[in-house]
């Protein structure tokens, strides 16, 4: 039975719904600058570092394949609600952390938080916007995403740096956002369906009290539309390497800083990591004026440049490279991220594109998480130096193999990415 949509509302509520996915996605990334805070605090391994970040992603697969349509079936405003609370509960456990486990379970809560927020505030921003301004929202909604991920770290390692209590102080910053943007949403209409209660799952809007209690959470299997499967499979592939590199200059950047280039500098490991975001989010953008057949391919050749540029820095000892390949990585990983949503936008029924972008994000979040632990484990044997270089040359490895695949493949074209939406 048809439902409802909200009517298009103003910049107040779109702004609220913005702030309530910045301060979220932000949340998530507050940790990086104070990974070597925590090492000497807790006195575990570079390699705890690795599964403190890992099971994080690991939070985000189990949310988006449990919980991704949730804001189908009860409202955006809701499970936009139920974000902030978890993403409170998480600056919470990080800010009375006195041990390994009180990390660890702050990040898979973290990594929940994240995945609640992701389908239900870009659905809710293009729900809010008129219908001509539809591009408008898509790209907001990327700003509020890649800028939240890039904003964390950065504001945390700065506060970590420049004021007191470091392992505090970011925490009960983000706790005065989170109650800022809980406030906000008063500002977003709540709008029930006009069908019966018993009517399908909407898009949309607020559904009658009762509803919640039919929602049952299930795990949604990971399924390809055969359609565009090589065409998916070479973009998560490309865009997975990134998310891989992205991985752990999240999880080891300050570990390289200060104990590589004997740089003990907070801020200065939130920059690489907010540089490599925010770089993440341009390259999206880029996918979406590149030639269709020359986007991926240029992302290939983006992470082989990156991988260089990052086995350099550790090579030399050397801080520009490094600064240079985040940037690099995030553009050449937007890029394929970009293709991809292209690719399911382009070649996947209307009905289908949701559970094709949940496969889609589950393999990035997952080649974002195990590789991290195979660097912890390199590091463990290796040293941090040769277990980064190693990485470095099998991120190379996969995106000339991919690459290689799209010159073997020149008549199956990736359907245009003009459309893509942010992730």
């Amino acid at each position: 039975m048809p439902t409802t949509r909200p009517s298009p509302s103003g910049p107040l509520a779109r702004a609220a719904v913005a702030l309530a996915f910045w301060v979220t996605m932000a949340g998530t990334t507050v940790p990086t600058p104070l990974y070597p805070l925590y090492q000497q605090a807790f006195g575990f391994s570079p390699f705890m570092v690795t599964v403190i970040f890992a099971v994080y992603a690991g939070g985000v697969v189990a949310g988006l394949l449990t919980l991704g349509r949730l804001s189908d079936a009860v409202g955006r405003r809701p499970v936009i609600a139920a974000a902030l609370l978890l993403a409170a509960a998480a600056a919470d456990l990080f800010e009375v952390a006195d041990s390994l486990a009180w990390l660890l379970t702050a990040r898979v809560v973290s990594g929940l938080a994240a995945a609640l927020i992701t389908g239900a505030a870009t659905a809710a921003l293009l729900d809010l916007a008129p219908p001509e301004r539809r591009l408008r929202a898509q790209t907001l909604a990327l700003a509020a995403n890649m800028g939240g991920l890039a904003g964390g770290t950065l504001l945390s390692g700065a506060l970590a740096e420049w004021a007191g209590s470091p392992l505090r102080l970011p925490w009960t910053v983000m706790l005065a956002l989170t109650a800022l943007a809980l406030a906000g949403l008063l500002a977003v209409p709540a709008m029930a369906p006009a069908a019966a209660p018993e009517a399908a799952p909407t898009g949309s809007g607020d559904r009658p009290r009762g509803s919640a209690a039919r929602f049952r959470p299930r795990f949604q299997p990971l399924r390809i539309p055969a359609g565009i499967r090589p065409a998916f499979l070479r973009a998560a592939l490309a865009g997975g390497s990134g998310f891989a590199v992205l991985g752990v200059l999240t999880a080891v950047s300050g570990l390289f800083l200060a104990n590589v280039l004997g740089l003990r500098h907070h801020a200065l490991t939130g920059l690489v990591v907010c540089l490599a975001f925010a770089a993440t989010a341009v390259g999206q953008l880029l996918a979406r004026v590149l030639p269709k057949p020359r986007a991926l391919p240029a992302a290939c050749a983006g992470l082989v440049l990156a991988a260089a540029l990052i086995a350099t820095a550790l090579l030399t000892e050397s801080l520009p490279p490094l600064l240079l390949g985040a940037c690099v990585n995030g553009l050449a990983t937007g890029t394929a991220v970009g293709t991809g949503l292209g690719a399911i936008n382009g070649g996947v029924a209307p009905q289908q594109r949701g559970e094709a972008v949940s496969t889609f994000f589950a393999v990035l979040y997952g080649m974002l998480s195990v590789p991290v632990v195979g660097v912890g484990v390199l590091i463990q044997v290796t040293g941090l130096r040769t277990a980064g270089v190693t990485f470095s040359a099998l991120v190379a490895v996969l995106a000339v193999a991919v690459a290689a695949g799209l010159v073997r493949r020149p008549r199956a074209p990736l359907p245009s990415a003009a459309r893509t939406e942010g992730a």
